[in-house]
């Protein structure tokens, strides 16, 4: 089991809670040392006296803070002494609706643990009640001689702490981008398109579906480079649309997203909803993704009417409506 990172209590009005703080992500990049070109030596860095040159020990090192031409001397021992609760105290301030919380203020994430079995009727009736009420916790505390702002919000049964930039910690936009447009004008018709286009690409969110392609090409390139075969240098990005070929652009995407099958979002299509009322009252069977097949063309991207009107005089006689199987034989007929 993993060591907790901090420890302290977790107190909401009169009730305490001794809880215990976990990393919750991994940084999976790939790391290098530094080596001297033509040579297997590595480069470390060492604190150096800047006057003298010579290396210093961790212990013979203070934080100054500089003031004109002298510093303030402070040792790292002070910094604990000042720090509230002594860094052992996470107290709740309030609860806020968790959608109140932009996401740019967002930081890191921690999963939240009991110090003991005894506490986990208290743990669970926070966490509890926490998602059924739709609130985060908001704290401050110290670690590691910094002062976090926090909301603890329910997660899938546990607790999870989210540390928050400061609101001064929020750069403004418009003094950091010097040409936002604001509400540039577009006509109605390449809105249209556009919301086309997102409607089009629309898709479930599902984050095991990405991974980091980067890091997944450096490990390649320091596999060929270390069996001495070469590897593929990535694409050029694409180049820039203009305002006079938007249009041309937007439904070119359109088009690409309906297209061949991998080249856009995957869709769904169900049974048509008169063929619920089946013989016997029994119930509609649930409803089945259509996949492209040899011979069938992309049936993946496109929607229920489109597959219709797709089949055209291929329907069976007497008959409006046709079940998967149906229309499927008649689109490969």
């Amino acid at each position: 089991m993993a060591r907790p990172v901090w420890a302290g209590n977790l107190t909401f009005g009169l009730v305490s809670l001794p809880v215990g703080l976990f990393t919750a992500t991994d940084d999976h990049t790939v790391h290098f040392h530094q080596l001297q070109r033509g040579t297997s030596d590595r480069i470390r860095n060492r604190r150096v006296n800047e006057r003298t040159g010579e290396e210093v020990e961790a212990a013979d090192i203070v934080k100054g803070y500089e003031i004109g031409d002298e510093y303030v001397l402070v040792e790292p021992a002070e910094l604990d002494e000042i720090a509230p609760g002594r860094s052992r105290s996470l107290d709740i301030t309030g609860f806020v609706d968790l959608d109140d919380i932009e996401p740019i203020f967002f930081d890191k994430t921690y999963y939240l643990g009991p110090r003991g079995a005894e506490y986990g009727k208290v743990y669970s009736l926070l966490e509890q009640a926490l998602a059924k009420t739709g609130k985060a916790g908001i704290a401050t505390f110290v670690m590691r001689q910094h002062a976090y702002l926090v909301a603890l919000k329910a997660e899938e049964g546990i607790l999870t702490l989210h540390t928050l930039h400061w609101a001064d910690e929020i750069r403004d936009p418009k003094k950091e981008i010097d040409n936002l447009p604001g509400r540039a004008k577009a006509s109605a018709k390449e809105l249209r398109m556009a919301e086309q286009l997102i409607d089009t690409l629309a898709m479930t969110w599902d984050p095991a579906e990405f991974h980091d392609t980067f890091q997944e090409r450096v490990a390649a390139l320091i596999e060929a480079k270390r069996s001495g075969e070469g590897v593929e240098k990535a694409e050029a990005a694409p180049s820039s649309t203009g305002v006079v070929d938007l249009m041309d652009a937007l439904r070119a995407s359109v088009e690409r997203a309906r297209g061949p099958k991998g080249s856009g979002p995957k869709s769904t299509v169900s049974k048509s909803t008169a063929s619920k009322s089946t013989a016997g009252g029994k119930k509609p069977a649930a409803r089945k993704r259509v996949r492209s097949a040899p011979g069938r063309g992309d049936l993946g991207s496109l929607s229920k009417a489109d597959l219709y009107k797709k089949a055209g005089s291929a329907k069976i006689p007497g008959r409006s409506t046709m079940t998967r199987d149906e229309l499927l034989r008649a689109l490969a007929a």
